[in-house]
């Protein structure tokens, strides 16, 4: 495992779980939904999540991060993985109240520590087929996601954006949430885990503590 990442670009996928699209009121998409957060919101396991005061709501969201290690440019679904060096857990932090406000979404997922990603496993490591996500609050357990279950597949995903954009070695990718999100406060704990393979846990303050 490591837990180097210097991405060029952090591509996101939202509502790739059907279960999560309904909870939040909407559906899956026709095409992938993606949106982009600044490498400044990267922060690695056992750093704080600041949780902005003024913001209203911020919710975690535990996904199936993906590393690309070859540049990809219009490839296939077919090659998709072999451009892949790793995978991880990834928190995609995001300020609900402002995700409804605004008509984009970068404000909402931008801020910094707003992208908690774990340590990373080699591809060859593991059975992309067999991924499943959990990710606990304070213990208990919120969400549980398995790879399968995605509305878009990982192949997919990446074959897609690679024909809107290259995609740079150490670019991350995050896959999309499955449903359970919810509220963090200061003072949780919040873990993503990529189980059996990648373990992220950060606890969460206030912004102004920091």
């Amino acid at each position: 495992m490591t837990d180097a990442l210097a991405p060029s670009k952090i591509l996101c996928v939202g509502r790739n779980y059907a279960a999560h699209a309904s909870e939040l009121g909407g559906e899956v998409p026709p095409e992938p939904l993606v949106f982009m957060k600044p490498p400044s919101s990267l922060i690695r396991s056992g750093e704080p999540i600041l949780r902005p005061g003024d913001v209203g709501r911020v919710d975690f969201e535990g996904e199936i991060g993906v590393i690309i290690g070859r540049r990809a440019r219009n490839i296939s679904e077919e090659e998709a993985w072999a451009h892949v060096s790793g995978v991880c857990a990834v928190n995609d932090v995001t300020a609900r109240d402002l995700q409804r406000k605004d008509s984009q979404w970068t404000r909402a997922k931008g801020f910094d520590t707003f992208c908690a990603v774990g340590p990373v496993t080699p591809i060859q490591e593991v059975d992309p087929s067999a991924l499943t996500v959990v990710t606990r609050v304070n213990g208990v357990q919120r969400q549980r996601g398995q790879v399968d279950e995605m509305a878009y597949s990982i192949p997919f995903v990446i074959a897609w954006l690679s024909r809107v954009m290259t995609l740079e070695p150490g670019d991350l990718l995050a896959t999309g949430t499955p449903e359970g999100v919810g509220p963090i406060v200061a003072g949780d704990v919040v873990e993503v885990e990529l189980v059996g393979i990648s373990l992220l846990r950060n606890p969460v303050v206030e912004a102004a503590q920091v």
